[in-house]
């Protein structure tokens, strides 16, 4: 008995819509896991970057702070170095004057300059050439001073002069 005017087609489990359906399911799940995969990569990216990072930042900080105590070590060997210079330049003007200081009649055999002393060996004709010529001026510059006298063959005299300044941050100012 055939009451139907078309051939009877066989039925399918899934239909085409049901088909097109899942289909795009399925393409629209891969397409969220393979987003949330591309995330968890980039997520993973970025943290091994900012550990990098963190290293190199944690790194430069530390040469940073090496080349500060490198810079402050430097200032200060400048400031020793410009101290020596100073101290160099007082002391070839002290050495100068005193070279000035004594006259052509007396003969320096030595001279013993220190922080705050100076001692004088040489040679003099007489006693009274050193006393108004050397030993005058050395009074007013030194607090102290003490000279003694040998005679020589010649008829001169050796002497040795120590002269001092008195520290003067012992004084008692009233």
């Amino acid at each position: 008995m055939k009451h139907s005017f078309i051939a009877p087609r066989p039925k399918r489990l899934i239909s085409g819509e049901l088909r097109l359906v899942v289909f795009f399911f399925i393409v629209t799940i891969m397409m969220l896991v393979g987003t949330y995969i591309f995330l968890e990569y980039k997520t993973y990216d970025f943290v091994s970057e900012r550990k990098s990072l963190s290293i190199k930042e944690a790194t430069l900080k530390h040469s940073i702070a090496q080349m500060e105590e490198q810079i402050k070590t430097i200032d200060m060997e400048v400031k020793i170095a410009e101290q020596v210079t100073t101290d160099n330049t007082v002391m070839k003007e002290s050495i100068r004057n005193l070279f000035d200081l004594v006259p052509d009649d007396i003969t320096l055999d030595r001279a013993e300059l220190e922080a705050s002393s100076l001692i004088l060996y040489g040679l003099t004709p007489n006693k009274d050439t050193y006393e108004y010529m050397l030993h005058a001026p050395l009074r007013s510059i030194f607090h102290r001073t003490y000279t003694s006298f040998y005679p020589v063959e010649n008829g001169w005299y050796r002497f040795v002069s120590s002269n001092y300044l008195d520290d003067e941050s012992n004084e008692v100012i009233e």
